[in-house]
């Protein structure tokens, strides 16, 4: 076990702003509670609670890897309409003292699932885009009318 310092700085930081992970078309993981781990000169890390991820759509595998200054990870491959991400998520369940704040969150290997920050002011809590608001408000209520008036035609009928 290696103890982070000057020659291999890990910092970890609440996140200042809410973060999601998206597989596919699909918000797989989304949080107002994220971790960012900035490990020496790697990218940084965006470690999600495994409470605000999916985990349905996730399944461990036998890989493991070790880290000296973090411990032993544990993967998970993403299966998810017809498609996978093999062990593109990973944990560590059990890390060392040193990095005690990231035990059993996850994080995702973002050339496998895409992470990014999200404005608070633009969340919409179910993940639907206000696009898909406006359309389901032309549709039938079940009343046999629009819920609003109609739009007007983007084309030309033709002549009679």
């Amino acid at each position: 076990m290696l103890i982070p310092g000057p020659d291999h700085p890990i910092t970890l930081t609440p996140a200042k702003t809410r973060w999601r992970a998206k597989y596919g078309d699909h918000v797989i993981a989304d949080t107002g509670d994220a971790l960012v781990l900035q490990e020496a000169d790697y990218p940084p890390v965006v470690y999600f609670p495994r409470g605000d991820v999916s985990m349905d759509f996730l399944s461990r595998t036998e890989r493991t890897t070790h880290c000296p200054y973090k411990g032993d990870a544990a993967y998970y491959t993403i299966l998810m309409d017809g498609r996978f991400a093999e062990n593109a998520v990973w944990t560590y369940e059990q890390p060392y003292i040193a990095m005690e704040q990231i035990r059993g969150r996850l994080a995702f290997y973002p050339d496998k699932v895409e992470v990014y920050a999200v404005d608070e002011a633009v969340v919409d809590p179910a993940h639907v885009h206000t696009i898909i608001d406006e359309a389901v408000l032309h549709t039938d209520s079940g009343s046999g009318a629009s819920q609003r008036e109609h739009w007007p035609p983007n084309v030309q009928s033709p002549d009679a």
